[in-house]
């Protein structure tokens, strides 16, 4: 077995990319649509995973001061962060065993 990744067709990737786009314009295809929810607050996760806020803020990598504001309502989590927040809440085994 090798440990080379098999070949790409880009250029064929790109085209059937373009064409599955007109087959949605003709109405001929329906796209899967994902709506996320939104987790629950950062103060929540935090305690249910059992982490002090330096250890918990160093696992977002956010600063203490960061996560405090989160959890006083001053500011919220945005973009990577409430992604990490959902895995944080969804998967909790997996977020605390990281090294």
């Amino acid at each position: 077995m090798s440990d080379k990744t098999p070949e790409r067709d880009l250029g064929a990737e790109i085209l059937e990319g373009l064409a599955e786009i007109k087959r949605f314009r003709r109405g001929e295809r329906v796209l899967k649509v994902a709506r996320l929810s939104q987790p629950s607050p950062p103060q929540q996760i935090r305690k249910r995973l059992a982490l002090s806020q330096s250890a918990f803020a160093a696992l977002m990598g956010v600063s203490v001061r960061t996560l405090q504001d989160w959890e006083q309502g001053r500011r919220a989590p945005q973009g990577p962060a409430l992604a990490l927040l959902r895995i944080a809440e969804q998967y909790p085994d997996v977020f605390v065993n990281i090294h």
